[in-house]
């Protein structure tokens, strides 16, 4: 939550200065925008399909199931793949090199975070080591 609230501070000279009259400004606006979309829908889908089983704590909830349908038929972790989208689309669509350096950070830190994450599901789901192997962590078929 720190880094996504410092993501704001550090974008906010370069959202000022919107719209874009920088080279590539509306190129930047357009992908940037296209990955707040992206982001906005993998979180609403991730949080959709994990159901019952949210938590806002990285350990898995003490009776939850192993989520293997919707989008986790793809990825491992499509909230966090969510939010380092929305984050670097924030970045373009603001133009800011120090929002995207934020969101960098917040891209290692989730990646961190899920890597911690998965310890604690292979522990909990026996099923959990196979499911790993037939999906990506964030972007499916890269990472």
């Amino acid at each position: 939550m720190l880094l996504i609230f410092l993501e704001g501070i550090v974008s906010y000279p370069a959202f000022a200065a919107l719209p874009p009259d920088r080279p590539l400004g509306w190129v930047l606006l357009a992908g940037g925008a296209a990955l707040l979309l992206l982001g906005g829908w993998l979180v609403y889908r991730g949080l959709g399909d994990l159901g019952s089983n949210i938590t806002a704590l990285p350990a898995p909830v003490r009776d939850a199931r192993l989520v293997e349908n919707g989008i986790y038929l793809r990825i491992r972790h499509p909230i966090y793949a969510g939010v380092i989208a929305l984050g670097v689309g924030w970045a373009f669509v603001v133009g800011s090199l120090a929002a995207l350096v934020v969101a960098v950070l917040l891209a290692a830190w989730l990646d961190l975070k899920s890597r911690r994450e998965e310890v604690w599901l292979d522990a909990h789901h026996p099923g959990y080591p196979a499911y790993r192997l037939r999906t990506s962590r964030f972007v499916p078929g890269l990472y």
